[in-house]
């Protein structure tokens, strides 16, 4: 260990002590429900009957989920998105968009083309590189950035209650995978939280719009998620406080980022026709494209033109333009459309027509644009388009409700809460073929177990493969890990039987444990041992520093 180490971990011993004093978690901590959003998070807690969403410091709702580096120091929120326009290779945003995801994943590699800051490959694993004054270099995994947040979070939570927080209910998106979701806890680990339940962005939503409504005897409705970069849409029936989530779908890439990049493509376009230059390679310019369309986008919700005046967009060069609401509805005219597809197919597999539906709950800031709610409102012809809650803070508010639950707050004993898998999970067989062992929609928790059979004479091990998706062949689907097991007594082929079981909790994380039935051997993984997965080592060590940045040691893990 080196010097800079042995002594970080020293003051750190002695640091612990002030937050024992301070008050150590305990079965009887408050729970609070955070929303980790792709470009803002929000906290709230479940108190006296009702959710109070958690104002930050400087009094907003919502947080921005940029962090920034600069000088050794750390910004969070709305100083770090400021700190962007000037040192954009400095700032991170969109890690929800990287968690849980290999370094060679499509959609990330189309992502990293656009960011400012630099991802970089280990070991098939994308981590951050952060490059400070000085020269110094410092490298984050994501889940490292998104407990950066987190820890925001949890802040925000213990300056409104006056006391240490140290369980929360998080939400992640309905198409989050495995390794997403346990990707997502482990960054709760790091930012010293227990992570007592994950639960769907629209289920908790549902849960938002329903608990004024748990008395209602029946109703079907669709929860249109549509955030910074996700989209989920969920089926959910509420009966007599039960929330039933009956099936779900999804965009695990579409999102306001996503209209916002068109935006800024299409003021870069209008630039180099005007001027003859590209300011495509030049993050500072695009950086300045970046918050002009975001503000723009915002603006048109309500209005139909904005004025765009960049001062020195690039090299002293002035920029002005006119944006339409016309000309945003065109250039983002097949995303749009797009988001409709898992509407459509939410309702085919429940089997149910739009006529079967009582309302639709819009939720998520993008849906505040005028024409997806006019796309909307032309599938479900005649039903009621809510905008009941804030699009804002639904999500955490219903993350707050669950915490409720969880805590054993009064008036929600009758609050009922049951989801479902998302994916299809199952494992490869003879010739490629995808056994399917849990349903995509199947109820969770879910357990499975089938028995399988040694496919050579004196098979000694056999390799059990498990891939999520809906194709027939494995190599179509996404694998998400894979183990051994080994010691099976030699016979002739098909004589051995192994008893292999998968279970499914109520976060949607994957066990999956194998038997050989002569022997009792036996082997399992929780699926989060994959190419992208932290070691035991790497999350202690990720903890050690996010400890050093809240105790005010953030120079000090700067010293080479």
């Amino acid at each position: 260990m080196s010097l800079k180490h042995i002594l970080l971990v020293a003051f750190l011993q002695l640091h612990f002590w002030t937050i024992v004093i301070a008050g150590a978690a305990d079965s009887n901590s408050p729970i609070i429900g955070i929303d980790l959003g792709t470009t803002y998070s929000c906290v709230g807690i479940y108190q006296n009957g009702r959710v109070h969403i958690i104002a930050n410091s400087q009094g907003e709702r919502t947080t921005p989920s940029w962090v920034s580096f600069r000088g050794g120091e750390r910004l969070i929120g709305e100083s770090a998105k400021h700190a962007f326009h000037a040192a954009p290779g400095h700032t991170v945003y969109a890690v929800k968009r990287i968690i849980g995801r290999t370094f060679d994943d499509p959609e990330l590699q189309k992502d990293v083309e656009n960011w400012a800051f630099d991802v970089v490959n280990q070991g098939d694993r994308p981590v951050i590189q952060v490059q400070q004054d000085g020269g110094n270099i410092q490298n984050f995994a994501p889940e490292e950035i998104s407990a950066m947040v987190l820890s925001q979070m949890k802040q925000t939570a213990e300056a409104y209650l006056g006391k240490p927080v140290t369980r929360a209910v998080v939400t992640v998106p309905a198409r989050f995978n495995d390794a997403q979701r346990q990707a997502t806890k482990n960054a709760g680990i790091i930012a010293g939280l227990d992570i007592v339940r994950m639960v769907n962005e629209p289920t908790a939503a549902a849960l938002a719009y329903g608990l004024d409504r748990k008395n209602v005897a029946s109703s079907n409705i669709i929860v249109f998620d549509l955030g910074g970069g996700t989209l989920d849409v969920s089926l959910v029936s509420l009966k007599d406080g039960a929330f039933r989530v009956i099936g779900t779908a999804g965009d695990a890439h579409l999102g306001g980022e996503d209209f916002d990049s068109r935006i800024v493509d299409y003021f870069a376009s209008m630039y180099q026709r005007t001027s003859g230059i590209d300011i495509s390679g030049s993050y500072r310019s695009m950086s300045k494209l970046k918050k002009e369309a975001e503000r723009a986008k915002r603006l048109l919700s309500t209005q139909q033109t904005v004025n765009i005046e960049i001062e020195a967009l690039y090299r002293g060069r002035d920029f002005s333009a006119v944006l339409t609401r016309t000309k945003f509805e065109q250039v983002n005219k097949d995303l749009f459309h797009k988001s409709l597809e898992p509407v459509r197919k939410v309702l085919l597999d429940a089997r149910i027509k739009t006529r079967d539906i009582d309302e639709v709950v819009l939720v998520g800031g993008s849906t505040r644009i005028p024409k997806i709610q006019e796309l909307l409102r032309d599938m479900f012809r005649g039903k009621k388009i809510s905008q009941g809650i804030n699009p804002d803070e639904a999500v955490a508010t219903g993350a707050a409700i669950h915490a409720g639950v969880l805590a054993g707050q009064p008036g929600l004993e009758d609050i009922n809460l049951a989801d479902v898998c998302p994916f299809t999970i199952g494992i490869e067989t003879i010739g490629g073929v995808f056994t399917p062992f849990i349903h995509r929609n199947t109820p969770l928790p879910a357990m499975h177990s089938e028995k399988l059979a040694t496919t050579a004479d004196n098979q000694r091990t056999v390799v059990i493969q498990v891939f999520e998706g809906e194709h027939s062949k494995s190599r179509d689907n996404h694998l998400i890990g894979e183990f051994e097991l080994s010691g099976i007594p030699p016979a002739a082929r098909g004589i051995v039987q192994i008893d292999i079981q998968f279970n499914v909790d109520v976060d949607g994380i994957l066990r999956v444990e194998a038997t050989e039935k002569v022997s009792g051997n036996s082997n399992a993984i929780t699926i989060s041992s994959r190419r992208s997965a932290l070691s035991e080592e790497e999350l202690e060590e990720m903890k050690l520093k996010s400890k050093a940045y809240r105790a005010g040691l953030s120079r000090f893990l700067w010293w080479n």
